[in-house]
């Protein structure tokens, strides 16, 4: 399901998957979840037991349906063989249009053995879905009124604007207003950030600039998000001084004072119709001086750090998608990768979703069989799917796996650090009987990463020093003629922290920096 996902997102097509009845059905539940909070346009097929047995607790029977209701968009038991083409069609209907997102179709094992009609439908009319994607005019045309009058106005794009695959009609707006743009985590590439109106991504590790500009703007136009609590901090001090546009989530957590239904894309072209340069030097240059006060980097201490990976992969990768797992290394691929025209980045964003990393590079890498591929992970994160090493191998798909090792699940690790006094519990990966027996020196890491590619049929790097790295990168870029994937691990000092962070409860100002 992550890779249906994963080729979803890097396509624009709807992604579909098969599963098994019973336990194979919820082991979807994770990855509909992941799509739903993230939109993902997903149709995925469940077997069921035949109906007869239905409600009998027969072998392999749940109610899927039940189970999954909110999680997906439709869900929806075949009773009838002849209805199944309908049902298929609406399916794919349903999943991509208006919001995206999952849809879950649940096949009785005798309906799909019965021979019926092959009829697919050419056109889809649902009475109880009609969904609206054309723009209020009116509405518009109040907003950027509003944005014109504005001193300190300010974009939000979020992953909305990607959805919609809007980020070239969205930079003209950006350039024709010379207004600024701070993104959420899911938002990142909706304009280069090497663009000089990109500010960051905000949040809780967003950069000090972004956040300073959300907290000080007058007019924040927002597209796309849905004010999720790691982008707000505390909601009743969230842009204070700002009057508020939006065209996702009307007034869910945040109160906006003009709300626009439509979809992204629309939106943002309709924008380019009628916005008008607005004054914002005098802003722009208060926002280069946050940038200067507390530019977004890491202390370098002399060895191998995340920040050289991400310069190495900047350095090396003109073209590529990169696909993220959940934790650490993924807040800093989101605040240091660069994403260009020609780079992509996914990740589970809405749900943070543990495992997404190495069966989401697979999925991405057989919908973009000729664009490289570079699954970053951590150490944790890359064990939860590592099964799913078999299939990229059998597959021949040449990825490259960056595991981020720094002995520890990191994320929790460090809120252990900063705000529960050091009091370390389930967070070290080496741990195990022999330190409770009171052993001085933790055994090695388990697995051996290089190891563990090989026995795959892989093909394994370990690499301690940065002098290391540019070989490593050079060796998995010639591998990709081979077809197999290259795991490259990284040693990392587990005391490496994510910074800039805004305190629990706090406020998008509350920042620990490091």
């Amino acid at each position: 399901v992550h890779e249906a996902d994963a080729y979803a997102r890097t396509t624009g097509k709807v992604g579909v998957c098969l599963v098994t009845s019973g336990p194979g059905a919820t082991n979807l539940v994770t990855g509909l979840a992941t799509a739903n909070y993230d939109s993902v346009p997903l149709v995925c097929f469940t077997g069921q037991v035949a109906r007869h047995l239905i409600g009998n607790d027969a072998f392999q029977e749940v109610d899927i349906v039940g189970i999954t209701r909110s999680i997906t968009k439709y869900g929806v038991t075949v009773r009838r063989r002849e209805d199944l083409g309908r049902i298929i069609k609406e399916a794919f209907y349903i999943a991509r249009t208006g919001k995206p997102g999952p849809v879950l179709i649940d096949l009785p094992k005798d309906v799909m053995a019965e021979f019926g009609s092959a009829e697919y439908p050419k056109n889809v009319n649902i009475r109880g879905y009609k969904p609206n994607t054309s723009v209020h005019i009116g509405q518009l045309k109040r907003a950027l009124k509003m944005l014109s009058k504005a001193k300190r106005p300010l974009f939000l794009a979020g992953g909305g604007v990607n959805i919609a695959h809007a980020q070239e009609v969205f930079r003209e707006v950006v350039e024709k207003t010379q207004v600024p743009v701070v993104t959420t985590v899911m938002g990142r590439g909706a304009i280069s950030t090497k663009h000089p109106l990109f500010i960051g991504n905000l949040g809780m590790h967003g950069a000090y600039a972004a956040n300073m500009a959300v907290s000080e703007c007058d007019l924040l136009f927002s597209i796309g998000t849905r004010f999720n609590d790691r982008i707000t901090g505390k909601l009743h001090e969230f842009a204070p001084h700002a009057q508020i546009i939006d065209t996702a989530s009307i007034s869910r957590n945040i109160h906006v004072d003009i709300p626009i239904v439509a979809d992204a894309k629309e939106a943002i072209t309709k924008m380019a119709e009628y916005v008008e340069p607005c004054s914002t030097s005098k802003w722009l240059a208060q926002i280069d001086a946050w940038k200067n006060e507390h530019p977004l980097t890491m202390r370098q201490n002399g060895v191998m750090g995340p920040l050289d990976i991400f310069n190495a992969i900047n350095e090396q990768f003109d073209d590529a998608i990169i696909v993220t797992d959940v934790g650490q290394h993924q807040m800093l691929t989101s605040q240091y990768v660069d994403i260009t025209e020609n780079r992509q980045i996914i990740m589970s964003g809405g749900l943070g979703t543990m495992g997404y990393g190495l069966p989401g590079a697979i999925g991405a890498k057989i919908g973009n069989p000729d664009k490289p591929v570079i699954a970053i992970s951590g150490d944790g994160g890359m064990q939860m799917n590592i099964q799913e090493f078999a299939t990229a191998v059998l597959e021949e798909l040449p990825l490259i796996l960056c595991v981020f090792n720094n002995t520890y699940l990191g994320m929790v690790r460090q809120w252990q650090k900063l705000f529960y006094g050091k009091r370390y519990s389930m967070t070290d990966l080496r741990a195990g009987a022999a330190t409770r027996r009171g052993e001085e020196h933790p055994p090695k890491y388990t697995p051996d990463f290089v190891k563990l590619a090989e026995s795959y049929g892989a093909k394994g790097i370990r690499v301690t020093e940065k002098s290391e790295m540019k070989a490593a990168f050079e060796q998995a870029k010639a591998n990709r003629a081979l077809k197999v994937p290259t795991l490259i691990e990284f040693m990392l000092d587990p005391e490496v922290q994510v910074y800039p962070m805004v305190r629990p409860g706090g406020t998008l100002e509350d920042l620990l920096m490091d």
